[in-house]
């Protein structure tokens, strides 16, 4: 977990002369990408803002990691259009890295140093110097609870650790725009929850901020949510309103007798079941009552009923016909 003492405003971090303006952060257009004859990418189309966290939400193989390595400057796209703080992704990439922070999955330090000498070479990369560059070394390993621990290797910090010193690097330039791949890899949900908040200051300072993930909870937090599917995007929007698109409560029927329990469901109560994975679902509004009513109509074939709010995962389903769990890569 994150300690209590970290500083309560990011002045360390962000400029104060930036603020968020009224042109996007981050533009995508009509966006391809293949791998030889596989399509990774299918007309991605999507704007972030700055002073917001836009969530890129996916199971292995939706193609929002190689979404992010586009934004993050490391591939160039087959087709498309991507502009990034107001500059285009294919002719202007060296100024587009000078104001983006970027946080991969992977690791990307030397375990062979200390903390504080990665963040330096990393801040050598990008001109700082002297006391401007101690000063944000400091600020952002204090933040992390890691200063008094700066002179430590990192092949001795634990994988949490770890991925606090990757978001260091990534907030030591003051980007205007944040990308992150996964970033609550390693983490415990404690520290998740303080990283959430992190974030949400940052965004808070006019620092738009872009992660991918495939945990509902951190999506959850999330602004703006982009759900992807084999390279589409599925849905876009807040994700209290891809909640709202489920038309109630969900209820879950495990039965030994699907089929029989799908004909019964159809017949009697004119419901459009679906079958996923084995597990019997539809939507239902104020499910508790409907209870009684199953149980009667069922008997000997219920195994297992359950009513839920909806979630992401939901949606999801809702969406593609199959569980965010289960989705091929």
């Amino acid at each position: 977990m994150l300690p209590d003492n970290r500083p309560t405003t990011l002045t360390a971090f962000v400029e104060p002369s930036i603020a968020a303006p009224a042109a996007p952060a981050v533009v995508i257009n009509d966006l391809t990408h293949r791998y030889a004859q596989h399509q990774v990418l299918d007309g991605v189309t999507l704007n972030a803002s700055f002073g917001r966290i836009m969530g890129l939400l996916g199971p292995n193989g939706s193609g929002k990691t190689t979404l992010f390595r586009i934004l993050s400057t490391l591939i160039t796209p087959t087709s498309g259009n991507v502009s990034l703080d107001g500059l285009d992704l294919l002719s202007q990439r060296d100024a587009i890295r000078r104001r983006i922070g970027v946080v991969f999955q992977s690791p990307s330090l030397d375990k062979q140093l200390s903390a504080e000498e990665n963040l330096r070479h990393h801040g050598h990369l990008y001109g700082l110097r002297g006391a401007l560059l101690r000063q944000r070394i400091q600020a952002n390993l204090q933040r992390f609870g890691l200063w008094q621990r700066r002179n430590e290797r990192i092949d001795r910090f634990s994988g949490g650790m770890r991925r606090r010193i990757e978001l260091a690097k990534g907030l030591l330039t003051l980007p205007r725009i944040l990308i992150l791949d996964e970033p609550s890899t390693g983490l415990d949900p404690a520290a998740r929850n303080e990283l959430s908040h992190v974030l949400r200051e940052i965004a808070g300072d006019g620092v738009a901020v872009l992660l991918t993930t495939h945990l509902m909870d951190e999506a959850d937090r999330c602004d703006e949510l982009a759900i992807l599917d084999q390279g589409k995007i599925v849905a876009l929007g807040s994700p209290l309103d891809l909640r709202q698109r489920i038309g109630g409560q969900i209820v879950s029927i495990e039965s030994r007798h699907p089929q029989q329990v799908l004909q019964i469901l159809a017949s009697q109560f004119h419901l459009a079941a679906g079958l996923i994975d084995g597990v019997i679902r539809f939507e239902f509004s104020h499910a508790h009552e409907m209870i009684p009513r199953l149980a009667e109509a069922l008997p000997n074939l219920l195994d297992v009923i359950t009513i839920g709010q909806p979630g992401l995962a939901d949606v999801f389903i809702r969406l593609t016909g199959r569980r965010f769990d289960s989705s091929a890569a």
